[in-house]
Parts: structure tokens; C-alpha cells; sequence
């Protein structure tokens, strides 16, 4: 396959299609469309909505109910969102009137943020009318995930999965090494390359640190994020970290009762003292606490397109990643200091850090903050799927975006 930009660099400025009604109706499908589903959650959310925003398609969002479905919905705006509760095991997520809603739902196209769950199966009975579905299947292709419950997603993919990817008439991929997987997969299927997005905040709210400053991981508390190698990586540049005034904050959802044995462990190399753990974050929680970050790590071992970075650019903030995060685009335009995920590669990256003047930092800033204004923002990402949504519906040309 030969590599390719997700999408040209826009500048343009946003204008709504002058339409007064939308022309297409597109089902949205998920397994939750709370909190609970992580990054993925903003990525379809704000997806969702702008390209609503367009009025080509009426958006209308189907999933599984949780424990924050409720409290979540308003985050969806004036979209429709239909949820239904869960019966038997969540870890599959079997929602009794789902299939049928998604059914009759009249959507020209489907498109689903889920893999590995019911609404894989749902998928497929949507299909049975001769309907076209793409799927995003956020990362979850890539080597590393598919390790992760390995046999449960062997047993998955052989009872349904794989039927589901390969009758989809068109794969989202948040970049090249997304698609590469794809195709390792086994699947032959058009490839959309699209990234994730991110909405420009009001940088100028930047908090000065009182004292000490503060570089930040925001995201969920998991094995897969490297975080027991960032802090064994925090004690070797901590002499480093002290003399340049620097904390290391964690914030994010516990899965798994994994925090506490990251507090152990800081206990143990006796860091905790330098270290914040803040909780879950979220809406204004979450900017208050990158409104008052110096900078952001990501030192995860696996990756789709982590929105965290995008927002942390968002706001301006220098950037620490680790090459899985799969934003080569951020290094290039000297938007982040590229790391490995082991412990030895983190700790050099704090180091090379920490050694950087105010000035050097406020320019890696600037320089993410441009990126995202001018490639990453939701505008263009939405107009860049109605014209995949378009083509897989035969009503206009194959998008550059998409792989043969």
C-alpha cells in the first residue's frame, strides 16, 4: 500500500451547506454513547455532530444503555439518540430492541463505532436489506489491541466478526498504520483514511503555574497507556524533573482497579510526592485540568488516534508521545518530542525536556496549535466522511481519501 495523507491541509473558513433540510438520513451505531466508551465516545460525539452541522445527513444514534447514558445524552446536542438496556454479560452487550430500531430507523447509511460486540451482529441484519454500512473500528485492529483477549476475539471473529468487516462497504482508518492493519487482517475492503479531530478552545485561558509546573497524561487508567513504565521512567529523571520545577499529573477512568497499583508502585520508588493522581476528568473538569497543564504525555504502547493529543495542541500545550500514538504529522512540524513506549526511551524524552528553555516549550505549543487549526479540526473531517458517505451511496466521485 502506498502511503498517503489522511486529508490535505485546509485552511478554509467553515460555512454550512446552504441546504434547509438534510437530503440523506445515517444511522449512527455503538455500544455506549457515554463516557464509558472512552475516547471513542468524543471522536463519534463530535464527529457526529458536525456533520450534522452540514445538513447533507440527519444524523440518529443507536446503542446500548449504561450506567452514564443518561447523564451523557445532553453532551449529543439537538441530535436523536436511542438506547436500550443491556441483557446478560456487558462485555458483549446484547441490547434486547436495538436490532429492530436500527432497522427501521429508514437510514440511507449505517455507520458503526463498534467491533467485537452486539452491534457487529446487529450490522449484519442491517445489511440483510441491501443497505451500505462503514465501519470505524477505532484501533481495534491494530496488533496490540487484537493481543488483548485474544481468544474471546478469535472465538468473536469466527462466530461473527468477521463476517461483519468484510461485508462493510467501506473501513475507516485514522491513518496509514491503521489501514496497514487492516489489510494484515485480511481485509480487502475500500479503506477510508480520516483522522480523528479536535475543537480549538480558548488557549488565551491558560493558567500560570502558581509553582511547580505540571506535565500531564489524561486518558483512561490501563495497562495498554504505558503508564507503569512512565512513572519507573519519572523516578530515573527525577533529579531532573525537581531541579527544572516540574510535577507529573495522572488523570483519567480506573479500569480495572489499575490505579492503585500505580500508586504503589510510585510508593514504592518513592515518587508519589511528585506525583498528582486527579481521577476522571470530564467536559469542564477535563479543561480546567489542560487549562492548567505546562504539558502532555502519552506514553501508550497502543493507539488508533489518540484525541488527548489532539486536544492538548488544542490548547497549545508541548506534546511527549510515543510512536504508536501514530501522529508522525506532530513530530514533523516539531509539534512533540517521539518516544518509545520503553522505560529508558520515556525517561530520556522527560530529560531532553526538562532541558528545553520557556520559550523552546511556548514554540512547540504554537506549533501543534497550528496543526490542529489547520488539519485536524471537526469542519473538515466531517465534509471529508460526507464525501465517503456520498460515494458509497453512488452519488459522488471515490474521495481521495480513500484506498483501492
Amino acid at each position: 500500500m502506498t502511503p498517503q495523507k489522511p486529508l490535505p491541509i485546509q485552511k478554509a473558513a467553515f460555512s454550512p451547506s446552504p441546504m434547509l433540510s438534510p437530503q440523506y438520513r445515517l444511522a449512527i451505531l455503538a455500544n455506549s454513547i457515554s463516557r464509558m466508551n472512552g475516547g471513542v465516545f468524543d471522536a463519534m460525539r463530535n464527529l457526529t455532530i458536525a456533520i450534522a452541522a452540514e445538513r447533507r445527513y440527519m444524523p440518529e444514534v443507536f446503542s446500548s444503555s449504561d450506567a452514564y447514558t443518561e447523564s451523557d445524552k445532553s453532551l449529543w446536542g439537538n441530535i436523536t439518540t436511542r438506547t436500550f438496556p443491556v441483557r446478560g454479560p456487558r462485555i458483549f452487550g446484547y441490547a434486547q430492541g436495538l436490532a429492530a430500531a436500527v432497522e427501521a430507523s429508514d437510514a440511507d447509511i449505517l455507520h458503526v463505532h463498534s467491533i467485537w460486540m452486539y452491534p457487529s451482529i446487529v450490522a449484519k441484519r442491517w445489511a440483510r436489506s441491501r443497505k451500505p454500512y462503514l465501519i470505524s473500528p477505532h484501533g481495534l485492529l491494530k496488533p496490540r489491541a487484537l493481543r488483548n483477549s485474544r481468544w474471546k476475539k478469535r472465538v468473536a471473529a469466527m462466530l461473527y466478526e468477521d463476517r461483519h468487516l468484510r461485508g462493510a462497504d467501506c473501513l475507516h482508518a485514522l491513518n496509514t498504520a491503521e489501514a496497514e492493519a487492516m489489510r494484515k487482517y485480511g481485509l480487502k475492503n475500500p479503506i477510508c483514511v480520516i483522522p480523528n479531530g479536535a475543537t480549538l478552545r480558548d488557549d488565551t485561558l491558560r493558567e500560570a503555574p502558581q509553582q511547580d509546573r505540571s506535565i500531564l497524561y489524561l486518558g483512561r487508567i490501563h495497562a495498554l497507556k504505558g503508564l507503569r513504565n512512565l512513572i519507573e521512567a519519572w523516578n530515573l529523571a527525577r533529579n531532573d524533573a525537581a531541579a527544572a520545577g516540574w510535577r507529573l499529573a495522572i488523570a483519567g477512568w480506573d479500569q480495572n482497579h489499575y490505579r492503585a497499583e500505580l500508586e504503589r508502585l510510585a510508593d514504592r520508588l518513592q515518587v508519589r510526592s511528585s506525583i498528582d493522581f486527579l481521577g476522571p476528568q470530564f467536559e469542564a473538569d477535563k479543561d480546567r485540568c489542560l487549562r492548567a497543564a505546562s504539558a502532555f504525555i502519552l506514553p501508550s504502547e497502543s493507539e488508533g488516534m489518540p484525541m488527548s493529543i489532539l486536544e492538548a495542541w488544542s490548547w497549545r500545550l508541548p506534546v511527549l508521545m510515543t510512536h504508536a500514538c501514530n501522529l508522525r504529522e506532530g513530530a514533523e512540524a516539531g509539534a512533540a518530542i517521539v518516544m518509545d513506549s520503553g522505560v529508558n526511551s520515556i525517561a530520556a524524552a522527560l530529560k531532553q525536556f526538562f532541558l528545553l528553555t520557556e520559550q523552546e516549550r511556548e514554540a512547540m505549543g504554537c506549533r501543534g496549535r497550528c496543526l490542529v487549526e489547520e488539519r485536524y479540526q471537526w469542519r473538515h473531517i466531517a465534509k471529508a466522511m460526507i464525501e465517503v458517505y456520498d460515494w458509497i451511496l453512488g452519488h459522488g466521485p471515490k474521495p481521495d481519501v480513500v484506498l483501492a
